[in-house]
Order: structure tokens, then sequence, then C-alpha cells
């Protein structure tokens, strides 16, 4: 096979993906190895690639690629989730535009709409992840409407009714006045905004006298129904027992007492709306207050904001402060930072409503998960800072509200048979439905025609918390092979925005309905932002396209520069040059590809040099893959990856290789070629789950290799027993090989030039690296002496001196002056140093480690100038 002169991504990617699921290497199926097993974070159908994508999948499939390495059965399920609200959303914007309004077409007409942008537009991102690299289990590719999985949340939804988990409540609930649905209170965005305090005098019924309240939210007073004080503020005593006039609508309410009321905010008098605030509510229902709701579903006002009918709550803010102003009810307004609820998925502000709608009780089901992650250990969170974040929010989980007012998604199987409002059953098709509704009211000619299921659907998370289980069919089947086989799955990767609404659900629906937990290990990702911290956005205009990316820099350059800079649970700071820096790394392997394939091979003795090289860097090999290790075992991916860039780029490249390439041209010893060969595929071994489509090219160009010996499917090598002597033997032989090199550049003395070494003292030395030296210094001497040499350069090397005879090499006159000038240089940066260590101040005062610092600057400087002194002597 021919080498190309350059690493080609674009070439090579599309190839290898090909091969590899042309061959089936994705594939699982449950047989006798040891399963491991991922469940994607099913991404929305409407989603596209970006940043936060690209980060979490290439974790997941470093993941999965090594488990593969390592013998065992790996299994990637990836899927999509239907989300309601965004998609519905996509439908309803893209019907508008054909002239088409949701509200004239029945449920089936929408539905039938839904699924044909779902089938056109939908699943774009499974299809880029591909060009990630990602070694998904295609075949097992899941939709949250899959029958299937439609037909395991109604079941489930059934189940926790009949257990008296699921009821239906007239409560407040969060309402999205664009997607005009409910949300659960973790949908729900809380942001602080500047907005005002609005006075407002209310006349007090049959006297001149008026009472001040304040108010962020002057609208709302067209639903007010009662005044309330707090019984212990003396100020409105003289209130008890008398009424209220609302300003504008002129209603009559009750002036009431309430010690709920806080007397230290605005002026301590609070108008109630119980239609419209959650607390108003609970004091509504305490004093038997009316309820007043002055929205549409729109949020727009309905008949009860008389004049105002028809217009949005915003601009009726506008608009009736003014009026309030003109007519006097208006006392004065001042500035207010305010918290405001947003969607998470609209960012419309949300409106608290009242509302029948379907719950799910949490706290029972909230305890076995709590225990699982934080007194069992059964699942641990990476990193374990998140801890307290999961016991806070499973501490003071409040029930679910899982229904939505929407038409994507499993409709809720509620079955009504009557005007009453307890008059339906709850089933999982419509003839269940109907025995049991002939049943509950013994009216047996009941038809089927006599049912109305319930219009709302079940909220998307509602499907997505039984992933892990409904992928493999354990809802529906729950004794199948596959699903006793691949669950508990092993790990899941994702970030800590959906740590409550969908890892928490899933560790309660896993122990709800297997027993068990869903996986054994979270590894929460940190968020991707630019240079400047922002988090990544399309509003920002700072995510780059990640496609874009994948094409300048190939996948596997991207990949590299992400996970570089990406320390687990900790935010990612993007810059495009972390992806050069992967893109050159690629570079720089298929080089060094090149350079051995390059190589004349013959049948001659091994140099001794390349011998102990080799013996060397598998004992570097060996401690870098414990080392690697210990970082997967400790979820550090980003670690793991930049402990094998440094043993490729520097241990590989820039040492090893520089021991055994033979000289110019001469051949390379048949011995050697051999062992760098292996050598360099145990390299590629570990670095194929970083790199899969470089490391898979170089791999198959080494030889001639059958779909069996793919690198794919290859085996992670094993380490063996650390030779630490042998590694300290070379890192004390590269400083001695550095300082020679730094002396050849600092006199301008040619690498071609050989040089006599002569050391003194020669402790710590591993005489078995001189042959090392001898190579890379290009020495033609190496001996041992007892004393210093004169018209020699000298360096250290810890405790021992080296002396290089310069015998006419250098301008000695010119030598003598330059080492002065640095004398003088540096016995002034000693005494600068020792002027600050004898100030008892700054020793006192400073940090320790701050001293300790300047104490290492003044013995490193006084070790120079040692060795300065005995250079100039030997010169003079």
């Amino acid at each position: 096979m021919e080498i190309p002169s350059k690493y080609e991504p674009q070439r090579v990617e599309g190839h290898w993906y090909a091969y590899w699921t042309e061959h089936g290497y994705f594939s699982s199926k449950p047989d006798e190895r040891k399963p491991y097993t991922i469940v994607i974070p099913p991404p929305n159908v409407t989603g596209v690639l970006h940043m936060g994508h690209m980060l979490n999948n290439t974790i997941q499939d470093v993941l999965i690629r090594r488990a593969r390495l390592l013998g065992k059965n790996a299994c990637w399920v990836p899927g999509m989730d239907h989300a309601s609200i965004a998609t519905e959303a996509k439908v309803v914007a893209k019907l508008k535009d054909q002239g088409i309004n949701k509200a004239n077409l029945s449920r089936e007409e929408f539905l039938k709409h839904a699924w044909d942008w779902t089938n056109e537009y939908g699943g774009v991102i499974l299809q880029q992840l591909k060009k990630l690299g990602c070694s998904c289990d295609w075949d097992r590719t899941k939709f949250t409407m899959d029958d299937d999985m439609s037909a395991s949340v109604i079941k489930v939804f059934v189940d926790l009714y009949n257990k008296g988990l699921v009821y239906r409540g007239f409560r407040m609930v969060n309402w999205d006045p664009e997607a005009k649905t409910t949300l659960s209170d973790e949908e729900v965005i809380y942001e602080e905004r500047q907005g005002n305090l609005y006075y407002l005098a209310y006349a007090i019924e049959g006297s001149d006298e008026k009472v001040t309240i304040a108010t962020t939210r002057p609208e709302t007073i067209l639903g007010d129904t009662a005044i309330c004080i707090n019984p212990n503020d003396e100020r409105y005593h003289h209130l008890r027992g008398k009424k209220a006039i609302v300003p504008i609508c002129g209603r009559v309410i009750p002036i009431i007492e309430d010690d709920y009321v806080d007397v230290e905010f605005g002026t301590g008098c609070l108008k109630v709306t119980p239609a419209h605030d959650e607390n108003d509510k609970n004091l509504g229902d305490k004093h038997n207050l009316e309820v007043i709701d002055i929205f549409n579903e729109d949020a727009s006002l309905n008949s009860f904001g008389l004049h105002y009918e028809g217009k949005d709550r915003f601009l009726v803010r506008k608009e009736i402060a003014k009026e309030l102003e003109e007519k006097g009810y208006l006392v004065k307004v001042e500035q207010h930072l305010n918290k405001v609820g947003t969607s998470e998925r609209t960012k419309a502000v949300i409106e608290p409503r009242l509302s029948d709608q379907w719950f799910l009780k949490m706290q029972e089901l909230a305890k076995p998960a709590l225990e699982g992650v934080l007194e069992t250990n059964d699942i641990k969170l990476y990193p374990s800072k998140f801890d307290n974040t999961y016991r806070h929010w499973m501490e003071n989980i409040r029930d679910w509200n899982i229904s939505r007012q929407l038409w994507w998604g499993q409709q809720i199987p509620a079955y009504y048979y009557g005007d009453g409002k307890d008059d339906f059953v709850v089933a999982e098709t419509p003839e269940e439905a109907l025995k049991l509704a002939q049943e509950k009211t013994s009216d047996f000619g009941l038809q089927t025609s006599d049912l109305t299921q319930d219009p709302d659907v079940l909220d998307t998370w509602f499907s997505s918390w039984l992933w892990p289980i409904s992928v493999f069919g354990g809802i529906l089947e729950p004794d199948n092979e596959e699903v006793d086989y691949y669950y508990p799955t092993n790990d899941l990767v994702t970030g800590p925005d959906i740590l409550f609404f969908w890892v928490a659900r899933m560790i309660m629906a896993g122990y709800e309905y297997r027993g068990k937990r869903p996986f054994e290990n979270v590894y929460l990702t940190g968020l991707v932002r630019d240079k400047q911290r922002r988090k990544m956005s399309k509003s920002l205009g700072n995510s780059p396209d990640a496609l874009k990316l994948i094409e300048d820099f190939g996948a596997d350059g991207v990949r590299v520069g992400l996970l570089l800079s990406s320390a687990a649970g900790n935010d990612l700071l993007f810059d495009e040059a972390l992806c050069q820096q992967g893109s050159n790394f690629a570079n720089k392997i298929w080089n060094a590809f090149r350079l051995v394939r390059g190589w004349e091979v013959a049948d001659i003795p091994q140099p001794e040099a390349a011998k102990v090289g080799i013996d060397w860097y598998r004992a570097k090999f060996d401690q870098t893959l414990v080392e690697i290790e210990d970082h997967f075992s400790k979820y550090r991916i980003s670690d793991a990856l930049m402990a094998i860039y440094k043993l490729v780029w520097d241990d590989f490249c820039s040492w090893l290789l520089e021991i055994v390439k033979p000289d110019y041209q001469k051949p390379i010893d048949s011995v050697t070629f051999d062992a760098v060969t292996q050598l360099f595929e145990e390299n590629l071994k570990l670095l194929h789950p970083f790199m899969p489509f470089l490391t898979e090219e170089v791999w198959q160009h080494i030889k001639e290799r059958t779909p069996e010996e793919a690198l794919i499917v290859s085996q992670w090598p094993k380490p063996g027993k650390v030779d630490t002597a042998l590694i300290n033997g070379f890192d004390f032989a590269a400083e001695v090989i550095s300082g020679i090199r730094t002396i050849r550049k600092e006199k301008s003395i040619p690498q071609k030039d050989a040089l006599e070494l002569f050391m003194m003292n020669a402790e710590g030395v591993d005489n078995q690296m001189d042959a090392i030296i001898r190579k890379l210094a290009n020495l033609s001497n190496l001996e041992v002496t007892d004393a210093s040499l004169d018209g020699a350069l000298t360096f250290r090397v810890k405790s021992n001196e080296y002396f290089i005879p310069i015998s006419g090499a250098i301008d000695v006159e010119a030598e003598i002056a330059k080492i002065k000038e640095e004398l003088n240089y540096t016995k002034g940066f000693l005494k600068s140093v020792q002027g600050k260590l004898s100030n008892e101040r700054f020793v006192n005062n400073a940090p320790e480690q701050v001293v300790a610092i300047e104490r290492k600057k003044a013995a490193d400087a006084e070790a120079k100038i040692e060795t300065l002194e005995k250079s100039l002597a030997s010169l003079q």
C-alpha cells in the first residue's frame, strides 16, 4: 500500500467509518463476554450537532472504544427524544409559514404534519455524530415515540396510577404562554431582571381613607379578591373587618389578616390575587376567597381585563400604570430587582396559573434514589462535588406535574365517561378503559364512542426517565434476554444541567421498575465556554460550526482539542487553537510512521544504544499505562489523553526514534525495527479511543491485516513490571544530553562535530545509558575524571559536573567576556533575592510557598555562580 506524504483526514475518515460499519464492529448481541453498556443522552429530534454534543459524545466514544479493546461486549445505544415543546413549536411555525393555523386542524391532522416534519428533518444529529467517529450500535437506534417506547410510557403511567402515585389535581402550575402548556418546576429558569415596584392607593369603602399596597405586576389588580394585613402590625389595626375598593374595576374586596404578610416588604399591605400567585392561592384557600383568572392561555387579558381584553400582559402593564397615574391611584414607582421565572425551552416569562393537571408523587420514589447515591454508593457521581446538589434536589423534591397541553407526545391514557371531575378511568387501551368504565358505573351499555381520552400528553421527561430500561424492552418484557444482559448499564455521560431533569429521574425509575440502579457511574461534563468564559450560544454568535471544525481540523484533531482542555466537571474554555494542536498531533504521529517505514532494514547487529533505548521505552510505556488506568478509574479522561500525548510526542517521537534512527543512508537492524514497530502498534492501541481514524489508518498501513485484525477490535495493552531504575537512569541521561545540546547551541558548535565529555563525581549515573548519550550528543569520548579540566566548558546535572574541552572550537576571549557578563548579572540577581530574604517583614508575612520559591531562586543562583566561576577559571 502506498503511503501518502501527509495525513488526509477527509479521505481517511469516510473510508474507515464505512469499513467499521460494514464489518459490524459497532454491533452488539448478548454473549458470554462481560457487557459494557452506555445509553446516549437522547438529543432532541430537532437538534443539530453543537459543541456540548461534541464533548459529551467524544467522551462516550472514548469509553466505548476502550471497553471494546478490553475485550468487553461494548454496546452504545443511540437514539432521539421527541422533545414535545421544541418539536411542536417547530411544526406550528412551519404550518404558520404555509398559512395553516394549528387551531384549525384536528389532532390526527396535526400529528401527521408532526411525523412528516420528524421524518424529513429529525435525526440529522445522529448522522452528524458519525462524522465525529461515534461507534454507536446504529441497529439499536431508538426514538422516544417508537411504538414500543410509547407503549412502555403508557404502561408505567397506568401502573403508577394504580399504585396511587399518579393523581389529578387542581393546582397552581407554571404556564408557558408561548408554548401554551404547563412546565414542571425544573423547566423554569429564574433570572434576575430590573423591574418596577408600583405603589397603588386603594380606597377604603365608606370613608375618605386610602391604603397603599406595592406590586411588581399592576395588571393583576384586576384579579384581586382581598387585601391582607399582618395581625401584629399596629399600623393597620383600624382596618380590621373593613373593605377596600380595587382601582379601575371598582370591585369591593375584604381586608383579611394573616401573619404570612411581611411587615417589612413594601407597605406591609398585600394585595391577594389567588389565580396568579401560588402564595396568594394558599391564602385564598385558607380564607375562602374568590378566584378570578384574568388571563387567556397566551397571557393576553380576558374579559375580566375589562377594556384591556385581548391585549398582551406586558403592554397592559405599561398602559394600566399610565391609567392608574392619570386617575390618581399611582402613589410612586421604585426600581426593583426581581427574580423572574422563564421557560427553559421558549424563554417566555412564566405565568402562574390554576389548572387541572396530572401529577406524580415523588417522595416515595425519591428515597431509594437518594440512598443509592449518597448512602450505599451504589451510583457514583463524577466529580463528587455534585453530590450536594443532588442531595438538595432530592430532599426538597415536589410532586412532578407530568401533563402538557400539547399534541406531540404520548397522550395520557385517561378516559372520561361523564361530566363529573372524577368521571374517568385509566387504562392502557380504549378497550380496557371501556371495561373499567362499565364496572365503575355499572352501565354495561357504555360504548367506546362514549369515552373521551384526555387531550393532554405526558411530559417528554416522563418517557426519557425510562430510557435505560425501555431501550432494551425492559418495561414491556421485564424478563427478556437483552435487559437481563445489558441492564444495569455502566456509565452515563451527561451535563450537570440535567442532573435532576433526567439523571435523578432515571435513578428513581430504575429502582422502581428493575429494583436496580440504571448505571454505575455518572460522568458530568462541564459546559463549553468561549475564551471569555461566556456560555456558547447561537444568540451570542460565539459557538463555532461543529461540522466546519471537523472539516478544517479532522475529527481526531477536534476530539483531541476538546479533551485536552476538559477536566471532569469543569467548564471547557474552547479555543480553535486546541483543535489545531490536535491536528498537529495527528500530523506528528503520521510523520513518525512515515519515518519508520522509510528505513531500510538489514540483518546487522543491534547497536547498544538502540537496545537500551527500547528497554527504557518499554518501561516508560508500562509506567504511563499504570497512570492512564488510574485516570480512567477516576474518569479523568483529559488527564489520560495528556499522559498518552506526552508519551507519544515526547518519549516516542522526540527520544526513542532519535535513539534508534540509523545514520544517514545506513540501514536499521531488523531486531530494532521489529521492536519499534511493535511499540508503535502499542501506542496506537492507547491512542485509538481518542483518535480512531488516524490510528486505524496507520495500523492498516503497518502491515496487511484481516478484518479480525483491525485495530478497533485489537487488545488493550497489559502493563508489565515497571523498571523505575531504568526510567530514572534515562531521565538523568536526558539532562546530560540537554546540557551538551545547550552548550552546542550557545557556542554555535554544529551537531556533526564530535565532542569529548568528562564527568566528575559520577553519582547516580547509569552506565548503560552511556551509549545513548554518545549517540544523541555525538561524543567521540566519554570518561570519568577525578579533577576539573582547564580550558573546558562546564555544566552540572545534580551533584555531577561535566566538562567539554573546547580546543580551539570557540573564541576564548569572547567566551570569557560572555561568562563575565552572565556572572555579573547572576550576582546582581542573587543580591536582590537575598535582600528580599533578609527582610523580616517579607519572610514573616509572605505565604510559606512564596518564601520557599525565593529561597530556591537564591540556591539556584549560587549554584550557577559557582559553575560560571569554574568555567571562567578554566578559560583564564
